[in-house]
Parts: C-alpha cells; sequence; structure tokens
C-alpha cells in the first residue's frame, strides 16, 4: 500500500475517533465492551463453598479454579475483596494452593466498593477495566451504584465467563500469558522502594536497569496491538491499531514504528513502550507515543523520546507531536512540555493538538539506566 494511502487512512481514522466519541456522548451509539484487565472475586460460596468464619473445612469450587487459571493465561489479572477474618483468609488460601494467583487482595470489613478501589489503585488500572463476581446481590448492587462501570456478576451466572468477548484478548502474548508475574515482580520493586533509605536516583540506579529500543518486527505486532488496545493514561493519542495496520505501518518506508523493552535485577517487564514516527524529507511527527503504566516511575519514558529527538537531529528535520486529550493521560501532554515541546496549532474539530520540538535543546539522559539501540 503507497504511503499517500496510509496518510489519507491515518486522518480518516483520528476523524473517526472523534465523530465516534461524540456519537457515544449524544447516546447515538452504544459504547463498545471493554476488555476486562483484572477481576475480583468474593470468597466464601464463591471461590469455595461454605463460610470460613463458620467452618474452616471449606471446599474449593473446582469450576472456578478452572476458571481462574484460563483467565490467568490469558493475561487477565485477578484479586480478592472479602468480608473475612484476614490471617485466617490468607493461610487457607495458601493451603488451598491458590494464594499466588489473587494480587493485591482486600480481606477486610470495609464495603466491597472501598475494597475494589484500593485494587484499582494499588494496580493503576481503571475500574472500568474491572470485574467483581460475589453470590450476593446485596454486595454487587452496592459495587454497581458506587462504581456502574465495573462489570458484576453473580456466582452462579459465570459458566460461561470464558467466552464472553470482555474476557477474549484479540491475542495471547507472551507478555500477557506472563502479566501476574510481572506485577508481582512490580510488587517485590515498591515493597524494596518503600524500605529503602536515600534518594529516588539511588534507588533508580540499585535497580540495574537495562533499556532496548529497536525498530518493530513482525513478531512484536501481536504485543504491539495489545499495548495500544490496554494503554490509556500513558498514551498521547489514545488511538487503537490492529495488526495488520500496524503491519501496513511497519512495512511503509515513510513510517518508523519503534518498541521498547525494560528489564532489572529483579526480573524482565516486556515490551513496554510503542512510538510510531511518520517521517517526511523535512519534518518528523510522532503519530503515537505510549509508555506500560508498570514503567510510569522508571523515567524511561524520557529515555525514549530523548532517542527520538536525537534522531530527528540526526536526520536534519523539524520535529512535530500529535495529541489528542482524554479523561486520564495529561501526564503525557506534561512530558512532551516537560521536554522541549510546545503547542504550534490545535485542530478543534478534531480535538488534536499539534506541538512542535525545539532542535536547538540539548536531550539528556539519566545516569540510571543503560540504553541499547537494537539495529
Amino acid at each position: 500500500m503507497c504511503s499517500s494511502l496510509i496518510t489519507k487512512k491515518f486522518k480518516k481514522y483520528v476523524y473517526l475517533i472523534y465523530v465516534v466519541e461524540k456519537l457515544k456522548k449524544w447516546g447515538i451509539i452504544m459504547h463498545e465492551k471493554k476488555k476486562v484487565k483484572c477481576v475480583v472475586w468474593d470468597l466464601d460460596e464463591t471461590i469455595w463453598s461454605g463460610v470460613l468464619l463458620e467452618d474452616e473445612k471449606v471446599k474449593l469450587c473446582r469450576s472456578v479454579v478452572k476458571i481462574i487459571l484460563e483467565l490467568d493465561k490469558r493475561g487477565i489479572l485477578h484479586s480478592i475483596a472479602s468480608k473475612n477474618n484476614y490471617d485466617m483468609t490468607i493461610n487457607k488460601l495458601k493451603e488451598l494452593g491458590i494464594y499466588e494467583y489473587f494480587l493485591y487482595p482486600q480481606i477486610n470489613w470495609n464495603s466491597k466498593s472501598e475494597s475494589l478501589k484500593m485494587i484499582s489503585e494499588k494496580l493503576n488500572l481503571s475500574l472500568d477495566s474491572f470485574a467483581f463476581v460475589d453470590d450476593q446481590e446485596y454486595e454487587l448492587a452496592e459495587v454497581k451504584h458506587s462504581y456502574p462501570e465495573v462489570l458484576c456478576m453473580l456466582t452462579k451466572d459465570i459458566d460461561s465467563m470464558l467466552m464472553m468477548p470482555e474476557m477474549t484478548p484479540n491475542f495471547i502474548t507472551e507478555d500477557s500469558a506472563n502479566r501476574r508475574r510481572l506485577y508481582q515482580q512490580d510488587i517485590e520493586r515498591k515493597t524494596c522502594e518503600e524500605s529503602f533509605n536515600g534518594p529516588q536516583v539511588d534507588f533508580l540506579s540499585s535497580l540495574d536497569m537495562f533499556f532496548s529500543i529497536g525498530l518493530a518486527s513482525e513478531s512484536d505486532l501481536e504485543r504491539a496491538e495489545e499495548l495500544t488496545v490496554r494503554t490509556h493514561q500513558l498514551n498521547t493519542t489514545s488511538q487503537t491499531f490492529s495488526y495488520n495496520e500496524l503491519k501496513e505501518f511497519m512495512t511503509d518506508p515513510q513510517y518508523r514504528l519503534y518498541i521498547t523493552s525494560l528489564e532489572d535485577k529483579f526480573g524482565d517487564y516486556g515490551k513496554i513502550g510503542l512510538s510510531l514516527v511518520k517521517c517526511t524529507k523535512d519534518t518528523w511527527t510522532i503519530k503515537l507515543f505510549l509508555m506500560s503504566c508498570r514503567v510510569m516511575s522508571r523515567g524511561v519514558g524520557t529515555v525514549f523520546l530523548n532517542f527520538i529527538i536525537d534522531e530527528a537531529k540526526k536526520a536534519g528535520v523539524s520535529l512535530f507531536a500529535e495529541f489528542i486529550h482524554n479523561d486520564r493521560n495529561r501526564i503525557m501532554y506534561v512530558t512532551y512540555k516537560f521536554n522541549g515541546f510546545r503547542e504550534r496549532e490545535i485542530n478543534n474539530d478534531k480535538n488534536i493538538v499539534l506541538l512542535e520540538y525545539d532542535m536547538l535543546r540539548e536531550t539528556t539522559y539519566p545516569p540510571y539506566v543503560k540504553v541499547e539501540i537494537l539495529q
């Protein structure tokens, strides 16, 4: 497909996003069903039969465990919101061999909505990507009242859960299959950070971070699509692209599709960054720039952006970036501004802000991360 056709397709796609969002806002069309990123489970009469406080010999519901294991393979996270004694419950989960599957379990006497909010904050995931399963209609109603965006399900209705579109990702990549383990590594990092005495830069130096940047290959495209679908907060345009669309950009000489990965002493973060840059004779334009929320505080987003800036300088071109505001991604606008971009023009019809980089500005790289440029 020729470059001009891809460019027209890109512009048309941006305009369609704008129109669709307006139609959703006006209620003319319904919002598409979002993929679930985390399922929060009740315990009594849900994951096990019986009430733990009444009888410690509760029995595990094997059919529910089967669902949990399958969703875990698909990269969907799990947590717990249970009104129970904490120590007794944790010991029972360990005894039954399922403790490791639940991140940030909330076992207390708070409302279930409070527990879901806490899990959401800990995972840094929005509640509209959550599902909640409980055997009590009252608990589901309480959560639904507080957070109508949460998908609520009665325990007796979960037999078809594995076939729901919300629970079925387009691809199961290596990163998604390891997602729980990646989050568990993040928990180790946070625990280490909380106990670290000294400046933040010293803690970051202690992580021995190794950041890789390179042009995407066809083997990266499934993960690249997944990143565009799952990443909303650290995403400059919130656009999603299919495998085939990304492949077209990857093979077109007028575009550069970069992908990044990160590892440190705790393990591999996986592929965590993506950028699409349109390259013409005199100008480069960053059409998409995103980073996984798991690396928000690591400073590698600035490293990635500086790499693109330096590549544009080598090419002797001006550098621009497109930005589309949403209710979550202001931090990326601040990232652009902090790193030397300034507003050039605003297209109110399409809600696009065009920023231009000051090419006289010098780029600086943090000393605590080693960078490898893959050829």
